[in-house]
């Protein structure tokens, strides 16, 4: 295993870079869980970095098992822990190349834009919901957290991996693929009651930025518009969670009674 002991060594300092999200080519996955989902779904990563302290721990070793060992170096404590971007990191970093799905030439089955989200907390929690009500693609608008940013890694807890994530779409190139309805989450004039009639077997998802919403252009290409009854109590719902009450109202009516 090679051993780094300075700062000034060309992986740490392009690690660095893509920590704080100036390498737009590149991901930090940090932890046992995330680089064993990548491991799962995409191979080898790029490079895998140890902190000196934490070589022993079983799970680690396990991990590093399953890579090749000329993908492995050695750091300092002191250097690991500079390019880590939690405070209790885990010991073990892989640095990979960002993944970018095949373009889809049709969609025929439930899909989720998210339109200008800013919070990576909300963006990875609904990452997570989308991948557990089985929708695979999630189309990102122009103004969207990045989606493979450490915090929302760190909020979807490997969701990313079950999931086609599709950044910077533009929504009435992406209109013209849709063989199903889109569905937008408004309380513009028009707009019905999620609970009320039936829900299509697929379609569109469309949910928009914490605090303007949806946009206009978009609700305007929307077949329906939906809101979600609530208490006058509070203005609105947390994004996250009204994308979770759609996604799982729609799975909820059509699943196959056992």
């Amino acid at each position: 295993m090679k051993q780094i002991q300075s700062k000034e060594n060309a992986l740490v300092r392009q690690s660095m870079k893509v920590a704080a999200g100036r390498d737009k080519a590149r991901l930090l996955l940090e932890g046992v869980h995330l680089c064993q989902e990548w491991l799962a779904r995409y191979g080898q990563p790029e490079s895998v970095l140890l902190r000196s302290s934490s070589s022993a721990q079983p799970d680690i070793r396990a991990l590093l098992n399953h890579t090749d060992a000329s993908l492995h170096y050695e750091l300092t404590d002191a250097l690991f822990n500079a390019i880590a971007t939690v405070q209790a990191p885990q010991g073990v970093m892989f640095v990979a190349a960002r993944p970018i799905p095949a373009p889809v030439a049709r969609f025929d089955a439930t899909a989720l834009w998210v339109d200008r989200l800013q919070d990576p907390g909300n963006l990875g929690t609904i990452l997570r919901t989308a991948a557990a009500a089985d929708v695979r693609h999630v189309l990102l608008s122009t103004g969207c957290v990045g989606a493979w940013s450490p915090k929302v890694l760190r909020s979807a807890q490997g969701a990313h991996f079950a999931l086609d994530i599709h950044e910077h779409q533009d929504f009435s190139q992406i209109r013209q693929k849709l063989d199903m309805p889109v569905y937008a989450s408004s309380l513009a004039p028009g707009a019905r009651s999620l609970y009320e009639g039936v829900l299509p077997g697929a379609c569109l998802w469309v949910v928009g930025n914490e605090g303007q919403g949806v946009h206009p252009d978009i609700l305007a290409q929307a077949d329906q518009c939906l809101f979600i009854p609530q208490s006058a109590a509070v203005e609105s719902l947390n994004v996250a969670v009204a994308t979770a009450i759609l996604l799982f109202e729609q799975r909820r009516q059509h699943l196959t009674p056992c």
